[in-house]
């Protein structure tokens, strides 16, 4: 088949029930692989969603049994030690800040777990009186942190070029690149161009694979794999001039489950391989782990830089720990966010918008939840939607990006009031989330405006020991999530902690409602995203995954039949064949079903017409591919018809 050699790396289909197992699957990165504990989450209640996700989220801070070297925890000595190391080189910029800076990037969510986090620590700057040291880069620029554009993660220059920029005439560069599943382009640039320049920069490598299970496929403008950049790392780290920090947020040891479980260890002697509660959904333990390691670092770094000493593991421990401990707050709400997740499922399944309105950073947290509905739900983007109530005056790089792009980059208080407001209907939601510690005047002002237009509002708050909802406030909400923090006395920097603690809840929170009620929805296959975007290399190639795992056809096969859904109606060419992943990608991104249609296509052996006709007659795209998974006749090998017959060389 033309064009194959791109498809070298890709592994041959299973026999069917193999693909579970985690020895047969031992080159499937673990931030790609299938969770055991989830995999009847299509099944499962609202209760039942909670509680699982809850589960795999609490998984980010397990640290039992000694586990192998190549799966390195958040709590193992050498991500703890190189953590510690880091913190130091932020260190050495802070005590000399002149010509200094430190740079977080990524694309996608871990774009904007960067501006999120550059945005609270050069608060925390201004609040000493400091001048602020921390910027921000995502793929496809600002536009990107509001909006759905994963596709421009897939440019290592795209990377390079926007590095140079906002690093010119600096002396002295901290680049932390974050690339949760060691795979976007973005990233690898950055980092290899940091190692080429070592006068100036100093790479840190943040992602949660071995290094082993980086992406190995060539990058198409540039002349490294990812996997090739991050193994060079590795080798100058020994000098500390670059760091990788790729602890697994996913492991468990078989003492800790039952033996009707151990069969899922095969090929990793001792362990339990836990990824993410849904496949591949790296916005979710992935966007958390980041947020929960970078602001432990950072944090440390400034805790102790002020004392004159060094950052410390007890430091990084203690920090670590209040994490932990807003998990297990978190979750003890778990009957009212999954009251909350049958609310936004109604809505959404009765055509209803649900509307994110948080103040300040959380308010980023529910910009971030919303956007990234649309790539992995097949969302439209007013779907659900994020807006941040608050000034953001001076969070942005460029906003001027932002202004007069259209209703898919509207997010603030203005926009809400203008573009939403007037328009909002009695099968509508608005979800308000705020601290107590928020203009409660202007809360209420807003929840009055609201409440004229529909009676489906609710409120996640977050409250410290000794706070409580002025009664005026609280009348409005039928339900409320109040999160109850204790009180803590800690120096200024340390104040953060709690800010940190309530933005990492609000994710849990909302990571949780939206992904329950698109399960309720029918838009999830046991723990699979069949109805996802496909907007860059790396949804394409989990696409290509998703329908080897469910046809059981051959490699072959699955790829002429995504490659057929993404072009039709044009005819499958040799020439199209041939053409580079990114040109697949650009047509496929503007199509929606293309997963369920190509998997119908299979498992039907029936035309892409015929397929698009079954999704379209079912109550969901699930549902059709479920029948057609119990339908009678249908065996592994079986030839394909002859629309679907590849040329293979």
């Amino acid at each position: 088949m033309p064009g194959t050699k791109r498809f070298q790396h890709v592994i041959e289909t299973p026999e069917p029930g193999e693909w579970e197992l985690s020895g047969y699957e031992a080159a499937v990165p673990i931030t790609e692989k299938s969770n055991p504990l989830t995999r009847d989450l299509d099944k499962a209640n609202a209760e039942e969603i909670v509680q699982l996700l809850g589960q795999c989220d609490a998984e980010i801070f397990q640290e039992e049994g000694q586990a192998l070297p190549v799966y390195q925890r958040l709590y193992s000595e050498s991500v703890l030690t190189t953590m510690v190391q880091v913190a130091g080189k932020v260190q050495e910029v802070l005590k000399e800040p002149d010509g200094g800076l430190v740079v977080l990037s990524g694309g996608g969510t871990s774009g904007r777990m960067a501006f999120l986090m550059s945005v609270s620590f050069n608060q925390l700057m201004k609040g000493l009186g400091q001048k602020p040291l921390y910027t921000y880069l995502i793929a496809g620029g600002d536009r990107s942190v509001v909006a759905s554009r994963e596709g421009t993660e897939d440019s290592a220059l795209h990377g390079i070029e926007e590095l140079k920029k906002v690093a010119a005439g600096k002396k002295r560069v901290i680049v932390i690149g974050i690339s949760v599943g060691l795979s976007a382009p973005f990233v690898a640039g950055q980092m290899d161009y940091c190692m080429d320049n070592t006068a100036v920069f100093l790479p840190v490598l943040v992602g949660f694979n071995p290094v082993s299970m980086a992406r190995n496929d060539p990058i198409e403008d540039w002349s490294s794999t990812f996997r090739q950049v991050a193994e060079r790392m590795q080798k100058m780290q020994e000098k500390q001039e670059a760091f990788v920090l790729n602890p697994a947020v996913g492991l468990r040891s078989l003492s800790s489950v039952s033996h009707l479980t151990a069969q899922w260890a095969e090929g990793t002697p001792g362990f339990l391989i836990r990824p993410e509660g849904l496949s591949g959904s790296s916005r979710m333990k992935g966007g958390s782990a980041t947020k929960i390691l970078l602001e432990t670092l950072l944090l440390a770094a400034h805790k102790t830089v002020d004392r004159g000493i060094a950052a410390s593991e007890r430091c990084l421990l203690d920090v670590l720990r209040t994490f932990e401990r807003a998990h297990k707050v978190t979750y003890s709400q778990s009957s009212k966010i999954a009251t909350l997740m049958k609310q936004v499922s109604t809505s959404l399944e009765k055509k209803g918008r649900v509307h994110l309105v948080g103040w300040q950073t959380l308010g980023i947290i529910a910009i971030m939840d919303g956007v990234e509905c649309i790539h992995n739900f097949g969302a439209d983007f007013r779907d659900i939607r994020g807006f941040l109530i608050g000034d953001h005056s001076d969070m942005f790089n460029q906003k001027a990006e932002l202004i007069n792009q259209g209703p898919q980059f509207t997010f603030s208080q203005e926009d809400f009031l203008t573009s939403i407001l007037p328009s909002l209907t009695e099968i509508d939601t608005v979800i308000f989330i705020f601290t107590l510690d928020d203009n409660l005047t202007e809360v209420q002002t807003l929840v009055e405006q609201v409440k004229e237009k529909t009676s489906n509002i609710q409120a996640l708050t977050h409250s410290t020991v000794g706070q409580s909802l002025p009664a005026p406030l609280k009348k409005f909400f039928p339900s409320i999530i109040n999160i109850m923090w204790p009180l803590l006395f800690f120096e200024y920097e340390g104040n953060f902690v709690q800010k940190f603690q309530r933005e990492l809840s609000t994710k849990w929170v909302l990571n949780t409602v939206s992904t329950g009620a698109h399960v309720l929805l029918g838009k999830i296959l046991q723990n699979h995203m069949l109805d996802l975007r496909i907007r860059n290399s790396k949804l394409f190639w989990r696409a290509l995954a998703m329908l080897q795992r469910f046809s059981g056809q051959s490699k072959v096969r699955c790829i002429e039949s995504l490659l057929q859904t993404i072009h039709f109606p044009q005819p499958l060419t040799d020439e199209i064949r041939a053409a580079p992943i990114s040109c697949h990608v650009q047509v496929a991104q503007e199509k929606e079903q293309v997963i369920p249609v190509a998997l119908l296509s299979l498992l039907c052996r029936c035309s892409v017409p015929a397929a698009q006709a079954r999704v379209a007659a079912a109550p969901s795209a699930c549902e059709a591919i479920r029948n057609a998974l119990g339908g009678p006749g249908r065996k592994r090998g079986a030839d394909p018809p002859e629309a679907l017959q590849p040329e293979v060389q």
